[in-house]
């Protein structure tokens, strides 16, 4: 073979071998790199590119290195796993920065940080005053983790005392022009449904929708493929309590047009009972 031959051959290879290598380490080599973490994958690409293109690198001792490091690597996070103190070697501990709402000048000089870069972590927290934050700790990875005072947190439902339907992980049931059938009907829901939801947004079907999302609650987002058409994202829960209401104040009006004396204690009765349970599912009606 050619050189160049030669060169592809081995980049192909090298690029197979990295990222079967990059599946073995894991997510976590991306979502929480330390600095060792950091340094190990730099080193690992630098040793598969050097396989791919450096033609004075023997292929084989080139593929002993990267599977050596990566051995090692796992070794290291299964040992981190396993053992604490291990971990802390590793991965050393997370630094406090403010305690109590003073700043420690000392570990901020032990984490190598400036008063400038202890801001830009808070700001990245949406913690612009010194004033408001009780804990800030600088995490392995190098993230900031801030705790506010309890006065300068925001409001929960829970603090309020008021009732609110438990949330779920919303679902995608059309993506591309293309229903999900199958995870609709494991929700619950029909495809004659969901067309009705749709037209409702300014689609004609479903091949005019790109995505569209249901809640656990039944709410639909849809976006479509023509964005010129406005639509309005209808919630459906306020609009079941609209009709609600709409129907108790249907029902007092038969009561009061018509002259037969039972309808009449019938449709006060209805919209009594009706009022009892507009008013019991109210709180779970609200957005």
């Amino acid at each position: 073979m050619t050189e160049y031959e030669v060169i592809l051959v081995r980049s192909l290879a090298s690029f197979i071998i990295i990222f079967i290598l990059a599946r073995i380490l894991g997510k976590s080599q991306i979502s929480q790199l330390t600095f060792f973490d950091y340094v190990i994958g730099i080193t690992i690409g630098n040793m598969a590119a050097a396989v791919g293109i450096d033609s004075s690198v023997e292929f084989l001792n080139g593929i002993i290195g990267l599977l050596v490091y990566t051995s090692l690597s796992i070794l290291l996070a299964f040992g981190a796993i396993k053992s604490y103190r291990f971990r802390k070697i590793v991965e050393g501990s997370p630094t406090i920065l403010i305690k109590e709402g003073r700043v420690l000048e000392k570990n901020l000089l032990k984490s190598k940080l400036t008063y400038n870069d202890l801001m830009a972590g808070l700001r990245e927290k949406n913690a612009f005053k010194l004033s408001e934050i009780e804990l800030a700790v600088l995490e392995t990875d190098g993230q900031m983790s801030v705790m506010k005072k309890a006065e300068y947190e925001p409001l929960t439902p829970k603090d309020l005392n008021m009732i609110v339907e438990e949330e779920h992980k919303p679902s995608m049931i059309i993506i591309d022009g293309s229903l999900m059938e199958k995870r609709l009907h494991y929700l619950g829901y029909s495809k004659e449904w969901v067309l009705g939801e749709i037209m409702k947004k300014g689609a004609n079907s479903i091949d005019d929708v790109f995505l569209a999302q249901i809640d656990s609650q039944g709410n639909v987002y849809v976006d479509l493929y023509d964005d010129n058409i406005k639509t309005q994202q209808i919630k459906q829960k306020p609009l079941l309590a609209a009709q609600l209401r709409k129907i108790q104040a249907n029902l007092e009006g038969f009561a009061l047009q018509t002259d037969d004396v039972a309808a009449k204690q019938m449709y006060y009765n209805q919209s009594k009972e009706l009022q009892n349970l507009i008013h019991q599912i109210n709180p779970y009606l609200k957005e």
